[in-house]
């Protein structure tokens, strides 16, 4: 009954419902890859392998951060600082994430395989970045960003430089939502050490930044809709990204950060699905007029 305890407070503490963060953009690379739906098989192996490297990435964050986690007044009554789960049963779920991980990246190609014990460095590296460098908030968004390049070597076996565009994509899209939440931490941030872009140039500046890469983001969603002949649907797509996050950018200021849970948590899963929609969308209506 403990572990099962343990195991309902680790699912809660790695907020494991927002893997819809990454895993629409995961599905547009699988999608792009096959011109369609990939089989059922593929499909149930991507989210598995996604769900999973996303749960072990969370959780390390959580156990390399604990300390740090501890110090903080918003951040103090997380499961492990609070005392509620130990970082022994916090690391036993990291090791049990990550094998279900590389097995279901097995399950796909001897590619993905191969490749997975490297994603997982990547994505565990973000944990220590903000240590040592500002700009961690591009190390979170290329850590999200594989997964498109990744899905699409789940489909073909091999990678195509096209899809490094859709990489690009959530690299830039996570680094400018990181930099609206590193905002709240910018005071903390300064007196522990710790590095971010609120920090080094001030709430105001950093926001600006957090704009610059989000309009990056459009301008690269524009270059995938060009390189892979998408049509009306896509474009509708990227119009309705780019109007969610001129609405995301308003609910937050540097005089005001009361709405960014809002702008974060929210927005940011409505714009990966709506993008996945239109994306999918797009693929399946081609298909139907071949």
């Amino acid at each position: 009954m403990s572990t099962l305890h343990d195991l309902r407070v680790s699912l809660e503490m790695i907020k494991w419902e927002h893997s819809v963060f990454a895993l629409p953009f995961a599905l547009c690379g699988a999608m792009l890859a096959a011109r369609g739906w990939p089989s059922a098989w593929q499909l149930l192996w991507i989210v598995a392998a996604m769900v999973s490297a996303r749960s072990a990435a969370m959780a390390f964050n959580r156990y390399a951060d604990a300390d740090i986690d501890a110090a903080n007044p918003r951040t103090r009554m997380r499961a492990v600082p609070a005392g509620i789960l130990s970082k022994q049963f916090v690391g036993l779920f990291v090791i049990a994430a990550s094998t279900i991980f590389i097995f279901s990246a097995g399950m796909l190609n001897r590619l993905t395989l191969l490749l997975s014990p490297a994603a997982l460095v990547i994505v565990f590296l973000y944990s220590y970045t903000k240590r040592f460098t500002r700009w961690s908030h591009l190390v979170l968004g290329f850590a999200l960003g594989v997964a498109p390049a990744a899905a699409w070597i789940a489909v073909r076996g091999s990678l195509d430089a096209r899809i490094l565009l859709l990489t690009g994509v959530v690299t830039c899209w996570v680094g400018g939502f990181d930099v609206l939440y590193a905002c709240q931490d910018c005071k903390f941030d300064a007196e522990f050490g710790l590095h971010s872009l609120p920090r080094h140039y001030g709430v105001a500046n950093a926001l600006v930044l957090a704009r610059l890469m989000h309009a990056v983001m459009i301008m690269l969603l524009i270059a995938v809709v060009a390189v892979f002949h998408l049509g009306g649907f896509a474009v509708t797509g990227v119009c309705a990204v780019a109007l969610l996050l001129a609405y995301e950018h308003s609910l937050v200021s540097s005089r005001d950060l009361s709405r960014l849970n809002a702008a974060f948590f929210t927005m940011n899963g409505v714009i990966a699905v709506v993008l996945f929609v239109f994306v999918a969308a797009d693929l399946l209506w081609q298909n139907r007029r071949l």
